[in-house]
């Protein structure tokens, strides 16, 4: 104990020595600032302009000096790892820690560096709030209604009992895009334990087959909170997000279903009883809802999102001219408010709500508290990544995007390259701490200054599937799903390396593999006419 107590002090003295260096920055530049405020420009901020006027070759187009903002960098990735991993501290805590070392050693008045997390925080949570919140109440009502179970029965009907494997990939992919991966495993893992009952074998395929579907879409697709703050952070519409992390993540869950199978046949594993608990029941189908009913609450938002991606792309393709006041302009603007996220996760949730109420005859004020528990499991995804979206707001200002940029300016396949290093920072954040949300979260904070069309040569939207597949890479002891997966199953520790850690490895690079053919083949998958308008 007192070992431990002396690592703890020791590491709290470390964190305490970053803000020594950091305020002792912020005062040396307020000064410095104070002597420069006469002169016109001297440096421009992140994201400004190069056509000031009367300054053709004003400082903003010279290199900048790369070595204090990568500096920056690792003071801000010691920060997060070392209150994550050291102190075991909460990762919204992490975040925000992290984000305001960051903006102290950042340019900038003085007196505006705390209040400017503060504000970057507020624009996050605007951002992607309302939607973590509705896609919360959606997957809670989802599985209280019998909704969830009756679209796994439809997988199953579908592919039969011999393709039971795939039918329970199918049903993590489609049920971890509205729901978190641990509460679809709690869901599907009893499917599986009564398959295994039924057949005699099978019973790792069964599990690794839930755990391939749900990783790869809690990675790719939004809602789930990792993909949502990476097209906010990398500048690019949720609807993007959406189709082309699903197409990366279909062939990968595939090659994890396939993966699966081999670790069935050399790593046979019995199924073992977990806890005194007998095994519950499942719900007769007259007691669940309908198939369609079911569905709505995915399908819709999914639908209503894509159309106001797609909608200027098939209207680009017809060559016809759009301007205000014609029908086709009408029609993009209803498209507009209909496919907007906030909206169309508010209208799933309202239908999710409808089916729970009339499904299991529940009165107001139970509605009211089921909503409040989704809520409050919500609310603590919201705070973590809003926290890391003022983290990447803050590295954005100190430059670091721009001095990772300079460090790779003139490399041949400059934009592969910037995708291998997403997934690298990725895989690095991942096994260092363990989540992958805040592994998607930080790595598309450091990288979001090269997320242009113009420096990768492709759509920013290759960087996020990149990243999202290294989050996968590297999963142990200290990731939460590892424990998930080992507990649930009934898996020891060791058979759990053997197969959940090496079938994520292959869900990782599946998707790098994915993403990079996919920028070979379609660049844009917008098919944008004007590059720079790709991005939101």
């Amino acid at each position: 104990m007192g070992g431990r107590a002396m690592r703890t002090a020791r590491l709290s003295f470390l964190i305490l020595l970053v803000f020594m260096p950091a305020m002792s920055w912020c005062w040396s530049a307020e000064l410095e600032g104070g002597k420069s405020e006469s002169q016109p420009v001297v440096t421009a901020p992140v994201g400004a302009s190069s056509t000031a006027p009367q300054t053709p070759s004003a400082p903003a187009e010279t290199p900048i000096d790369v070595g204090w903002p990568l500096v920056v960098l690792a003071v801000g990735m010691l920060v997060v790892l070392g209150l994550i991993i050291g102190l075991k501290v909460n990762a919204f805590i992490a975040l925000i820690t992290a984000a305001m070392v960051v903006s102290l050693m950042a340019s900038g008045p003085l007196a505006d560096k705390i209040a400017r997390v503060a504000t970057a925080f507020g624009q996050s949570a605007g951002k992607i709030g309302i939607v973590i919140a509705m896609a919360a109440v959606i997957g809670k009502c989802m599985l209280d209604s019998g909704a969830a179970d009756r679209i796994v029965r439809a997988f199953l009907r579908l592919f039969g009992e011999r393709r039971a494997p795939a039918a329970l990939m199918g049903s993590g992919f489609v049920l971890a895009i509205p729901v978190f991966f641990d509460t679809v495993f709690y869901l599907l893992v009893p499917l599986a334990r009564s398959l295994y009952r039924r057949t005699g074998r099978h019973y790792l395929l069964y599990v690794l087959a839930i755990a391939a579907g749900g990783a790869i879409t809690h990675t790719l697709v939004p809602p789930t909170p990792g993909p949502l703050v990476m097209a906010d952070q990398l500048g690019f519409p949720f609807g993007v997000m959406i189709l082309v992390g699903a197409v990366v993540a279909l062939p990968s869950a595939i090659a994890g279903l396939l993966f699966s199978g081999l670790a069935d046949r050399l790593m046979p594993v019995p199924m073992r009883p977990i806890g005194a608990a007998p095994e519950p029941e499942p719900l007769a189908d007259s007691e669940l809802p309908s198939l369609g009913l079911s569905l709505a609450p995915v399908v819709l938002p999914v639908l209503l999102i894509s159309a106001d991606t797609l909608y200027p792309v098939l209207v680009s393709a017809t060559g016809a001219s759009v301007t205000a006041g014609t029908w086709l302009a009408t029609m993009g603007s209803i498209i507009a408010v209909l496919g907007n996220a906030n909206l169309a996760l508010l209208a799933s949730a309202v239908i999710a709500l409808l089916t729970l109420a009339v499904q299991r005859g529940l009165t107001r004020t139970e509605l009211a508290r089921v909503v409040e528990v989704a809520l409050m499991s919500g609310g603590v995804i919201i705070l973590i990544t809003a926290g890391g979206g003022a983290f990447g707001a803050m590295l954005k200002q100190a430059q670091v995007g721009e001095a990772i940029k300079q460090v790779f300016a003139g490399a041949q396949a400059a934009g592969l390259m910037i995708l291998l290093l997403g997934f690298g920072i990725a895989a690095v954040l991942k096994i260092a701490q363990g989540s992958s949300t805040v592994a998607m979260i930080t790595g598309s904070a450091m990288l979001a200054g090269m997320a242009s069309p113009e420096t990768l040569g492709f759509h920013p939207v290759y960087l996020a599937t990149a990243i999202g597949s290294g989050s996968l890479f590297g999963s142990w002891m200290n990731d939460s799903g590892f424990w998930i997966f080992a507990k649930m199953s009934g898996l020891t520790e060791v058979e759990a390396l053997k197969s959940w850690t090496i079938m994520l490895l292959v869900l990782a690079v599946t998707g790098l593999l994915m993403t990079v053919l996919l920028v070979m083949l379609i660049p844009d998958p917008t098919f944008a006419t004007a590059v720079p308008n790709v991005a939101q």
